[in-house]
């Protein structure tokens, strides 16, 4: 089986953390980062990324600013961007895929839920 590779994006080292361990049991690989500034240099380097996982709310720059910057890089425009958020208001889900997530999860994550999400990608 192919190994598909996330590439996380979150300011908070913890759930760097967590999402990693999660991910690694279930045979996915795993990098990541703390900045979307960060993560833009990550993907113009790597282009074995099937997965990004974009925490919405980040300093210096927000998911919303970044996914219709990363779907603009090269091989980028039609990898699946799943937006991560504590934001779980009314409203939300829409606001992130307008700004061109492909999926939401919010935060705590309920892995069976990040799971079906991924195993429909």
């Amino acid at each position: 089986m192919n190994r598909k590779k996330v590439l996380i994006i979150d300011d908070d080292a913890r759930n760097i953390f967590a999402l990693t361990a999660t991910l690694k049991a279930k045979s996915y690989d795993c990098i990541s980062c703390l900045s979307a500034p960060e993560a833009l240099e990550i993907l113009n380097r790597q282009k074995d990324i099937d997965i990004i996982l974009m925490d919405m709310m980040m300093p210096e720059m927000d998911g919303y600013d970044a996914i219709p910057l990363l779907k603009k890089l090269p091989g980028y425009s039609k990898i699946p961007v799943i937006a991560v958020t504590a934001q779980a208001m009314t409203g939300d889900r829409e606001k992130c895929i307008s700004a061109g997530a492909d999926d939401y999860i919010s935060k705590p994550i309920n892995v069976d839920k990040l799971m079906l999400i991924l195993n429909q990608l």
